[in-house]
């Protein structure tokens, strides 16, 4: 009797346990989803704003005034020009192959919202009616540059690209020896050498404007609004910058075990700790003269951080 009581005992705490752990993986797998619901939801408002923007950009400067740009917008406008298709057809069909290319070069959630993308903003520029913002081309240059690379810029945020030239760079630099960027900056070249054949050298040259305005706009919106820095500090007095850093500046830090490596042969290394911090260029002067303060000697290394989320980095504001 006792050992059957003993074996209903053990199968009630068995069963229980096993509610316990079937109960909390139902909890992770439901914060995954939330995670996963969020970023969707974060992704398509960043694509829907690149859409609306390179929109503008091109129905309200480059398309009324025939100006162009460089990667597939480009050749759809140079195309549209010589035999007299739609852009928005010609956005979508230019673009298709390379966006194609994308499950094998980069992957498939990537190729999806990419198409989705660009037949959004094929949508969107054939129904929006083209408005003349203003009729100084270097203005249309510029401007519509800036719209039409912010869009791109927050689309490449959003997880997807609406211009397909970037693909082919990456997949053609796999196979060669050529970076991304060599290969877009050959790309646009002999697509603006057919601009000045098929339109004009000065439009060729406010095409090249165009692009400039637009590629410096890409990096600033996908770098994000600060650059930031990585700041390594080696120093005996490791501790008191540690300090330094969180009560001065308001900033996080980690600290690494590392060891000299100074020493002749057969001398012992010297053990040290090493402090890595992340800070915006605003503050790296401040840093220094804190450091400086502590030991003139440490040794810093700085290097250039594009984006940085998470942490203390983006919680406290500047200091004075």
């Amino acid at each position: 009797m006792k050992q059957i009581s003993q074996y209903l005992l053990n199968e009630i705490v068995k069963k229980r346990l096993k509610k316990e752990v079937v109960g909390k993986q139902l909890v992770i797998e439901s914060n995954k989803a939330k995670v996963d619901i969020i970023h969707l939801l974060k992704d398509a408002l960043l694509i829907l704003a690149g859409v609306l923007s390179a929109s503008f950009g091109l129905k309200g400067f480059l398309l009324p005034n025939s100006f162009i740009d460089g990667g597939v917008t480009g050749i759809s406008l140079i195309t549209k020009e010589l035999i007299n298709i739609p852009f928005p057809i010609l956005l979508v069909a230019i673009n298709l192959p390379f966006l194609l290319l994308a499950f094998s070069a980069i992957n498939k959630q990537f190729a999806i919202k990419s198409i989705m993308a660009v037949v959004l903003l094929a949508i969107v520029v054939h129904f929006i009616p083209s408005i003349t913002v203003t009729d100084d081309k270097l203005l249309i240059a510029v401007f519509g540059g800036f719209f039409l690379g912010a869009g791109i810029g927050l689309a490449i945020r959003g997880g997807s690209v609406i211009d397909g030239t970037e693909v082919l760079a990456i997949y053609l630099s796999k196979k060669s020896s050529l970076t991304i960027g060599d290969i877009i900056l050959v790309f646009n070249v002999m697509i603006f050498s057919v601009a000045a054949y098929v339109f004009s050298v000065e439009i060729a040259l406010y095409a090249i404007l165009t692009y400039m305005a637009a590629s410096k706009t890409v990096d600033f919106v996908v770098s994000g609004l600060e650059e930031y820095v990585g700041v390594t500090i080696i120093s005996e007095k490791s501790e008191e910058i540690r300090l330094a850093v969180i009560e001065k500046l308001g900033r996080g830090c980690t600290i690494y075990l590392g060891k000299k490596g100074f020493a002749k042969r057969g001398e012992p290394l010297k053990k040290t700790d090493i402090v890595y911090t992340l800070l915006t260029r605003l503050e790296v002067s401040k840093l220094k003269v804190e450091v400086d303060k502590i030991d003139k000697d440490a040794f810093i290394i700085m290097h250039s951080i594009k984006d940085a989320e998470g942490g203390m980095i983006k919680k406290r504001a500047l200091k004075d």
